[in-house]
């Protein structure tokens, strides 16, 4: 499929971008270039369920074309899964229509619908784990789903007559992915990421005309998700995919579905498109009432001035039925919330911030960290970036006082403190507090209202402070450790991973908190728009151990031949000390 067919907003001439319709379903916004002539894969109409009385989703409809790629994203809650399983029937609709190529799919289970071409990854990877990667593939092969039918179709005289088709075809499938020396593996095996694009492999076994990706970026290293976007791209059918990385679903759709209030709309373009076509949808609809209010007011003032003067009666009657004909647009604010995120140091950090020499750290083995030195300055941000997080996680770990080195050493400035948000927080969460005295250890005031004021700037309501921290979800953690680290005043904050579990609201709460954040900051993250919008240095801890250290931008840092060599660099000398 032609990438110029997949051109993206910002590539745009201006003569192309007024041909784009910045209107909502039902209008048929289509980006420029589309074959306009072929059959849409999905056609939802009046599509509606109910759960005890309660719309989760009511009366939408959608269209999306052959090759188009949509964003489905609204707020944690609005129904973005809702969506999916009854797509793919795992819920029955209330009512409505769902048409996939043209076919009814009413009364056909999941097994038949995956049949009919719908193909589905999930958030939470789901694979036969004790099997192996090519069995995994081959099970997708013939749409398998249920553990007790995958294992059993492995037996099966018929399955192993088609048996080298099926071996061939998981083996192209697979070196795709460049998983081929992985076939067998078992599947419980493999990195987490590794895990997730056989996921993907699986799907794409039966060559889905409908492709369901739920959060299919999550725990994948940046160059992964760079490959990613790159595969779908050029993938030749419909995808639907949701996601909380924005710099994600910029680069990959086409279209944006928004689901808010129970309700969805369809806009042409990419993420930053939607964004900007919602804002001047809501714009335009207040100059619109604006004006109404103005004309209400003047035809108000006429009636009341001359509704009582005999000669003017007529015309007084007439604004009073030109009045009742006006009706104001019913704005409704959107169900996001947006939590307050705002770090302030309570001492200003000075000149010398943190001096790292010589540090080596061997873990299983494997040195994770060889002869790393560097010195932060007071006005750093950076981000730590690459494939090697154990590297990025030892390093932190030592730096904030949790780990010894082998050998080396590092050094806080006398006016620093410090903040460290955990990749892996499970110990901090293993007890019987509730939020409000969790927090209250680690704040200067005892004051419980003081305290529950740091939680409401995360979201966290009145009757939340009671919660017992051992029962939250993975997102209410993440606030929790925010919150911690706002109340504590620290001028130096350390980040492993804080944009896992968090939803797009959150994600760019904290993106912005850290972009006017004072003091300095180290960080790691799978977010692109994260790391672009907050680094001014970027650090990459490369396989063999061995630290890069470039002054410059993430975006730059990709395109830098320099960095590129470097990297090369290091790994030949690697393999030349394994030879």
């Amino acid at each position: 499929f032609p990438i110029s067919a997949r051109r993206r907003w910002t590539e745009m001439s201006p003569f192309e971008k007024k041909k784009v319709n910045m209107v909502p379903f039902p209008s048929r916004a289509i980006v420029p270039e589309r074959d306009l002539d072929k059959a849409p894969v999905l056609e939802c109409s009046h599509l509606g369920i109910e759960f005890g009385g309660l719309k989760a989703v009511n009366d939408f409809n959608l269209i999306i074309g052959r090759t188009e790629i949509a964003g489905l994203i609204g707020p944690n809650g609005a129904g973005k899964t809702t969506v999916f399983n009854l797509l793919t029937k795992v819920y029955q609709p209330t009512h409505g229509t769902i048409l996939l190529d043209g076919i009814d799919t009413a009364g056909k289970n999941t097994m038949q619908i995956n049949r009919m071409g719908i193909a589905r990854t999930f958030q939470n990877i789901r694979l036969f784990s004790d099997l192996t990667v090519e069995d995994n593939v081959k099970i997708g092969l013939h749409n398998q789903e249920k553990y007790s039918t995958a294992s059993a179709i492995l037996r099966l005289p018929s399955f192993w007559k088609k048996e080298k088709i099926a071996h061939e075809r998981a083996l192209e499938l697979l070196s795709i992915f460049d998983m081929q020396d992985m076939a067998d593996w078992k599947a419980g095996s493999l990195p987490y990421g590794a895990q997730r694009r056989l996921e993907i492999v699986r799907a794409l076994a039966t060559n889905p005309s409908l492709l369901l990706l739920d959060e299919p970026t999550n725990h994948l290293d940046l160059d992964a998700i760079a490959w990613l976007e790159e595969f779908l791209i050029n993938f030749e059918n419909t995808v639907i995919v949701v996601s909380h990385d924005r710099y994600f679903l910029n680069k990959v759709c086409t279209q944006i579905a928004d689901i808010d209030y129970a309700k969805i709309q369809l806009y042409a373009g990419n993420y930053d498109f939607w964004y900007e076509s919602s804002q001047l949808i809501i714009k335009q609809m207040k100059e619109a009432n604006k004006k109404k209010e103005e004309k209400i007011k003047e035809l108000q003032d006429f009636i009341q001035r001359f509704s009582a003067n005999a000669s003017k009666s007529k015309q007084a009657t007439s604004r009073k039925r030109a009045l009742e004909k006006i009706e104001l647009d019913e704005i409704k604010p959107s169900s996001r919330k947006y939590p307050y995120i705002d770090f302030r140091p309570a001492r200003e950090i000075g000149n010398e911030v943190l001096t790292v020499e010589g540090i080596s750290k061997t873990i299983d083995g494997v040195k994770v960290l060889d002869n790393v030195s560097f010195i932060v300055n007071h006005d750093d941000k950076i981000a730590f970036v690459g494939s090697n997080e154990l590297a990025t996680t030892t390093l932190f770990n030592i730096i904030t006082g949790n780990m010894e080195p082998d050998e080396g050493s590092y050094k806080w400035g006398v006016t620093t403190s410090q903040a460290y948000f955990p990749k892996d927080s499970a110990a901090e969460f293993n007890r019987e507090d509730t939020i409000v005295e969790w927090l209250t250890q680690y704040s200067p005031d005892p004051d419980p209202t003081y305290v529950r004021g740091f939680l409401g700037r995360m979201l966290f309501a009145g009757d939340d402070g009671v919660k017992k921290v051992k029962v939250l979800s993975g997102g209410e953690k993440v606030r929790c450790l925010i919150s911690k680290m706002m109340i504590c005043g620290a001028n130096v904050l350390v980040f492993d991973d804080p944009t896992n579990h968090l939803d797009m609201e959150s994600i760019t709460a904290l993106n912005n908190g850290l972009i006017k954040f004072p003091g300095v900051t180290l960080f790691t993250s799978h977010d692109h728009q994260f790391i672009q919008t907050t680094a001014n240095r970027i650090m990459e801890i490369v396989p063999s151990g061995q630290l890069i250290d470039k002054i410059t931008t993430y975006d730059e840092y990709l395109a830098s031949d320099e960095m590129a060599r470097k990297r090369q660099g290091f790994a030949e000398a690697a393999s030349d000390d394994e030879d």
